[in-house]
């Protein structure tokens, strides 16, 4: 008799399992890199969106302030005055 190991068979069950947890071992660590990389690329996405919007929202400001200064009352008479518009009282009627 020859005194040695004895190889142990495994079933296909088993043989199934270890070959998913060796996969599963590889495939783990790549998919967490994979993700972090891709949502790392997500937050430069939103940050250069974010200073986007801020830099639309001060042009916004920007354009808001100047429509209000052309819409004054002293540059509408201004630009009456330009054109060769008067103010004429008489001609303002008042409805109740």
């Amino acid at each position: 008799m020859r005194k040695g190991k004895k190889r142990v068979k495994l079933g296909k069950f088993e043989r199934l399992i270890y070959t998913f947890a060796i996969v599963l071992a590889i495939s783990a660590p790549i998919t967490i890199v994979f993700s972090k990389a891709t949502l790392s690329q997500i937050n430069f996405q939103v940050e250069k969106q974010k200073k986007e919007i801020s830099e639309q929202t001060k042009t916004n400001q920007s354009l808001s302030m100047k429509i209000n200064e052309l819409a004054s009352l002293d540059k509408i008479q201004e630009v009456a005055k330009d054109q060769g518009l008067s103010y004429n009282n008489d001609n303002i009627k008042t409805v109740e």
